[in-house]
């Protein structure tokens, strides 16, 4: 009796430990699928997240990139180079355009519009064959001798922008005031007198006599001013 009262109670528990391992399984499974789920959520949030970090950089090299092709794009740079050029061509074109000599011009002078007649207007032509640049003014002595004559100023306000470099045949014109008009003691009687250039050094060697227009002209030596040698005379800078 006693044995048959026991098997039940074995029975019973071995059932009931069956059904708790089936149990266990079952929610270990679920476990397991619950954790690769949440791994594969994971996962796509990091690649998600990898992606956006991707394109966040991207626009942020993009960004980088327009402000370097903007800082690349040098128009100062291609300015400077252009203005380097362009002033090497013309150094070079004065270069080949010498000083011009006594030798190089014909010089003569006419009385401006008067009367008194206080200023003469000097021309200088290119005989040479080649351009030649004219520089600065007229270096003038009405004396009897170039080496005694008194130094003639030059009027600042007349000189020109650029260098007057002379084609073949082309011709310069200087303005000069000879006298302060009327009759004075201090003017004496000039016939001819002497003309010098410049050089890119200094005074050129040599000097040419020029004849006074209309065989003469009334000088004061205090009174005496040049301008600078010009294409054509000009209303202001060449008025003294």
């Amino acid at each position: 009796m006693r044995t048959s009262i026991r098997r039940p109670a074995v029975l019973a528990a071995t059932a009931v430990a069956a059904l708790s391992l089936t149990l266990t399984a079952c929610g270990g499974e679920d476990g397991s699928k619950d954790n690769g789920a949440a791994a594969s959520v994971s996962a796509e949030q990091r690649t998600s997240g990898s992606s956006g970090g991707g394109s966040s950089n991207g626009g942020g090299a993009g960004t980088t990139g327009s402000t370097g092709t903007t800082g690349t794009t040098g128009s100062t740079g291609t300015t400077g180079s252009t203005s380097a050029v362009q002033a090497s061509v013309k150094k070079k074109a004065t270069a080949k355009a010498p000083a011009c000599t006594v030798n190089d011009v014909k010089i003569s002078a006419a009385k401006q519009a008067g009367p008194p007649t206080t200023h003469i207007t000097l021309t200088a032509t290119n005989i040479s064959g080649h351009a030649c640049t004219l520089l600065q003014y007229p270096l003038l002595g009405f004396g009897d001798l170039p080496q005694t004559s008194k130094d003639v100023p030059a009027v600042a306000k007349s000189k020109p922008g650029t260098p007057i470099v002379l084609n073949a045949g082309t011709p310069a014109y200087a303005a000069v005031r000879i006298n302060n008009g009327g009759v004075d003691e201090k003017n004496h009687a000039v016939s001819s007198f002497y003309v010098n250039l410049f050089a890119a050094d200094g005074p050129a060697e040599g000097s040419k006599t020029v004849a006074a227009p209309k065989g003469e002209i009334a000088v004061d030596d205090a009174a005496a001013k040049t301008g600078y040698w010009t294409y054509e005379l000009r209303n202001g800078a060449d008025e003294f």
